[in-house]
């Protein structure tokens, strides 16, 4: 994994700046029981995450829509809460 990060980093190069302190990791699957050694991208350690958000969808490592659900669910329930307080003021 190391050796397509390298090179992956050194084909970015020629465009841009590649930024490791934005860089994650998730591992998907039976790789997540037993990890691999962390890749590292211009000498900084990747982080390993178990969720993020993709074009606005909650991914995470078990694929499961839980994590997604319960994030949409509270973005309804807070502007649920400020409708409500607007009926309240009559408005």
């Amino acid at each position: 994994m190391q050796a397509f990060v390298d090179e992956l980093v050194s084909q970015s190069t020629r465009i841009g700046n590649v930024n490791g302190k934005k860089t994650r990791e998730m591992l998907i699957g039976i790789v997540v029981k037993n990890p691999p050694v962390p890749v590292s991208l211009n000498d900084m350690t990747v982080d390993q995450v178990s969720t993020f958000k993709l074009l606005g969808v909650q991914i995470s490592n078990d694929l499961k829509w839980t994590y997604h659900i319960d994030a949409v669910s509270a973005k309804i329930a807070s502007r649920l809460y400020f409708l409500r307080q607007l009926k309240r003021q009559g408005r």
